[in-house]
């Protein structure tokens, strides 16, 4: 089976960026060094003013009756920050659009028309108030949050115990096994309230009565052992500590979404600040197309320079005007859209005496309401302009713009949009990871489609003249990365639309592409940008950066990610960049060049960056080694160090796979709470963790967090059945590490040999060869008669940079995964750029070596695929 490329600029070895090749010459070097700086900087929060309780109180009464109600509904699922940033909102249509985005944020599946999260929560809670009052009520927020349990026992044992009730699930919206509840009325009034160990068992007494578990049978019957039920599995969580962590994910506050939302929802109001300076601008607006049934409405807001200031950037470099435009268009009342910019010029004595500050949104025919807000970042002082707008509907033409330099200036960008009704979509591919033969559809609009074509990894697979536009592919037994292209053509060969998907790419990925501009098309006075952009599962996009050439000169806060550049008045070769930011400042790009030459050539910059452990005859980590200690050879050829340091601060992802097959009965228990003890020593707040558990299939406990006690409720109620597959179970937990960077781990424990996967172990070794992950694995109880089981488990370590370890006592686990962590803190990354220019994708040997220290041996792992 032939190896195909590994096709994502950032594979889990490697670290690529796109830039001109004109040989090896100076100009290669000194784009290497330009690819090694950090791209962009994290955005700077806002100083958020705490409430105190009196504030709370008093905004919380000011509130219109519906808005202060809609408030005592969500009490039970609204963070702080949420809270806090609805009571200072000054406007019923941003109250109104604050519960929106608050549901949004929440949609579990964001791409379809109905929200369930919301759903479910109205109707439980209109149910729930019939039944238990008000959120007071424990029965109420643990019905709020799971959903009406299977069974539900009342328990009557007057005079001995006070009213309970005892609610049994098979599972909830908050955890995938079963559990039991107990509420009570404390002193036998009141409302109902959630029984916790550390309550006792006389909190359950009625009038004094001395209770005792014996007690609880003999005197209440059924109930009586519905009751002991329950207290028996929540003292069987591991202590307080895991009962408390079960608890606090079942029945209290469930973790809130991420607060970037509400940081964005913030800065998005177009409301002068009190007492504000302002300064003058005129706002323009035209109709240049139409996006389907929506139209394109262009803004241009014009200022003069001689009205703003300009940011000194420090000495030796030129200072700019830096602007933020804010935007909110209302619709009969409520907020439509809201939109933010940041625009950056040059100053200096050749600078225009006016600057355009474009923006574009798409809406729907009709009338509305449009307000814009300009903040000079340079003087501080502000602009504001609101105007109503009658958007029409567009057939074929477009009306002539309102500002004639505007429409010459953007006349390219325009002519894109006037065109873009021809497009090329890969249809969405049902399941989740893709492999074997796979059809794959291409849906296409527009007129003069003459013929579409079909890449994978670069290479032409299929080319058609006529629908149906599809294509079956053979993807090998293994999930890979493979990227898919579509491109459509006109009958001069001109390209019209093109659409690119990346197959197995997991839920982690996070990338940006150009789809505007094209590569090696002419563009004299401005152009159109258009970017995708892919985000981790639950994350969200900070923001865009473009830039010309190095130039920042836009940023965009939200979609759509469109744009259109004014270029300079020379025709040039140049190079139009995305950048695309994550809240935590991890960034992403692309770059496409424009009026290039048609022999001009691009290189991938490679890093390869490999986590090292060194360790002495003990096998202790070894740390304060310096760069000159270390060689690095690339099937044999020494490499050039690029990048050296100790990883011990850097963020780490760690999975822990579990084996609960039958053969673990009796084991689990203490499995378990060494699993739960390196959450709790491994990981910190900047780390990310995750448990997989596996039998004869895998099964994710929960999504990468650092929430320990998370961590651990995803490992309460495991049960040892059934057999192993173990080797399925690998594939899917590295699987499940797409698209992540940095630091990555996965301690396996398992205490046998593979029984029921369909995976090979041929198979497996290379995918782990292509993941980049190293393995810790731990063989339970595994005899050495079983050679072949014993070997994988070395094989697929020593491979991947980790190492394997044989025991006998499940005991040991603790002090295993302790040596584990301290290695995983005590590592060294080393960068080089491969020396090797050949375009063959086979694998690529590495070692690395300690030179001068004897004794010492460096671990990392044994090669990767280009």
């Amino acid at each position: 089976m032939t190896a195909p490329p590994s096709p994502d600029r950032s594979s889990p070895a490697r670290r690529r960026l796109r830039r001109p090749s004109f040989g090896r010459g100076p100009l290669a070097a000194a784009l290497v060094a330009l690819a090694a700086l950090t791209l962009g900087t994290p955005a700077v929060a806002k100083d958020e003013k705490k409430l105190s309780r009196k504030e709370v109180k008093a905004l919380t009464e000011a509130l219109p009756e519906h808005h202060r109600q809609w408030l005592e509904d969500v009490d039970l699922i609204i963070s702080k920050d949420e809270r806090r940033l609805f009571l200072t909102l000054d406007k019923d249509y941003q109250r109104d659009a604050f519960i929106e985005e608050f549901w949004k944020a929440r949609d579990p599946y964001p791409r379809t028309a109905r929200n369930e999260y919301r759903e479910d929560y109205t109707n439980r809670l209109r149910e729930g108030r019939q039944l238990f009052g008000n959120l007071a009520d424990d029965r109420l927020r643990v019905l709020l949050t799971n959903g009406i349990p299977l069974q539900r026992i009342r328990v009557r044992c007057r005079p001995y115990l006070v009213p309970a009730e005892v609610w049994f699930y098979d599972g909830s919206d908050t955890v995938g096994f079963e559990f039991l509840l107990l509420f009570y009325q404390k002193w036998g009034a009141g409302k109902f309230r959630m029984w916790e160990p550390m309550d006792g068992i006389q909190e359950l007494s009625l009038e004094g009565s001395a209770v005792t578990t014996d007690g609880i049978e003999l005197r209440c019957g059924e109930e009586g052992r519905a009751v002991l039920a329950a207290l028996g599995f929540l003292r069987a969580q591991g202590g307080q500590t895991g009962a408390m962590s079960l608890l606090n994910r079942i029945v209290y506050q469930p973790e809130a979404p991420k607060k970037e939302w509400v940081a964005t929802f913030a800065t998005y109001t177009s409301d002068l600040p009190e007492g504000a300076a302002t300064f003058d601008a005129e706002l323009s607006v035209d109709f240049p197309g139409r996006q389907q049934s929506r139209t394109v409405v262009r803004g241009n807001v014009a200022v003069p320079t001689a009205n703003i200031g300009t940011v000194d950037l420090g000495e030796g470099l030129s200072s700019t005007h830096n602007l933020v435009l804010t935007g909110e268009v209302l619709r009969e009342g409520k907020l439509f859209d809201s939109f933010r910019y940041q625009f950056d010029f040059p100053a200096g004595d050749d600078q225009a005496e006016t600057l355009p500050l474009i923006f574009e949104r798409y809406l729907r025919p009709g009338e509305y309401s449009l307000m814009v807000r300009l903040e000079d970042l340079g003087s501080g002082r502000f602009h504001r302009t609101e105007q109503t707008l009658e958007v029409p509907r567009l057939e074929k033409n477009p009306p002539p713009p309102m500002d004639p330099e505007t429409a010459r200036i953007l006349e390219e960008a325009t002519a894109a949009i006037r065109s873009g009704e021809t497009t090329v979509k890969i249809a969405p591919l049902s399941g989740g990871w893709q492999t074997g033969l796979v059809r794959v559809d291409a849906m296409t609009t527009g007129d003069g489609i003459d013929r579409v074509s079909f890449l994978l990894d670069g290479q032409s697979i299929l080319t058609k003249k006529r629908p149906p536009f599809n294509v079956e592919l053979d993807l090998g037994n293994v999930p890979r990365a493979r990227v898919l292209r579509v491109e459509a053509y006109d009958d001069a060969g001109e390209e019209l639309a093109a659409d690119e998907v990346m197959l197995n790419a997991g839920d982690h990925r996070f990338a940006v592409r150009l789809v505007e501009p094209r590569p090696g098309k002419t563009y004299r006075k401005s152009l159109r940008v258009q970017a995708d952009v892919i985000v981790p599962k639950g994350e969200v996009v900070e923001r865009v950066e473009l830039f010309l050439n190095e130039t920042k000169l836009t940023t965009l806060y939200q979609e759509p990610w469109v744009h259109p550049l004014v270029l300079p008045e020379e025709e040039a070769i140049a190079y139009v960049r995305a950048v695309a930011f994550a809240p935590d400042g991890n960034a992403t790009e692309d770059l496409v060049f424009i009026n290039a030459p048609a022999n001009l050539e691009e290189i991938d910059v490679d890093f390869v960056e490999l986590y090292t452990s060194v360790l002495d005859r003990d096998d202790r980590p070894v740390q304060g080694l310096e760069r000159p200690a270390f060689r690095v050879l690339e099937d044999d050829v020494p490499q050039e160090i690029v990048r050296f340091e100790l990883v011990e601060n850097l963020p780490i992802h760690a999975a822990i796979m579990l084996d609960v097959s039958a053969s673990m009965e009796g084991r689990l228990e203490q499995a378990r709470d060494a699993a739960i003890h390196f959450f709790q020593q491994a990981i910190t707040p900047k780390d990310r963790a995750t448990a997989i558990t596996f039998n004869d299939h895998p099964e994710l406990t929960t999504d990468f967090t650092s929430d320990v006690g998370r961590l651990a409720a995803g490992l309460a109620g495991l049960q040892a059945e059934r057999g192993t597959a173990l080797y399925d179970s690998l594939v899917f937990s590295l699987y499940y590490f797409n698209g992540i960077r940095g630091q990555r781990t996965i301690l396996l424990l398992s205490d046998g040999k593979d029984e029921s996967s369909r995976f090979d172990f041929d198979d497996v070794l290379e995918y782990t060869r292509r993941a980049g992950v190293a393995i810790y694995a731990v063989g339970l109880q595994i005899p050495r008669s079983q050679f072949d089981a014993r070997r994988a488990l070395t094989r697929l370590s020593e491979e991947t940079g980790g190492r394997s370890f044989f025991i006998e006592d499940v005991g040991e686990l603790t002090a295993i995964y302790d040596a584990i962590q301290k290695e995983l803190r005590s590592r060294y990354l080393i960068a080089y750029q491969s020396s090797n220019e050949s375009n063959a994708r086979t694998f690529r040997s590495i070692k690395v070596e300690v030179e001068g220290q004897g004794g010492l041996e460096a671990k990392t792992m044994r090669g990767y695929y280009p």
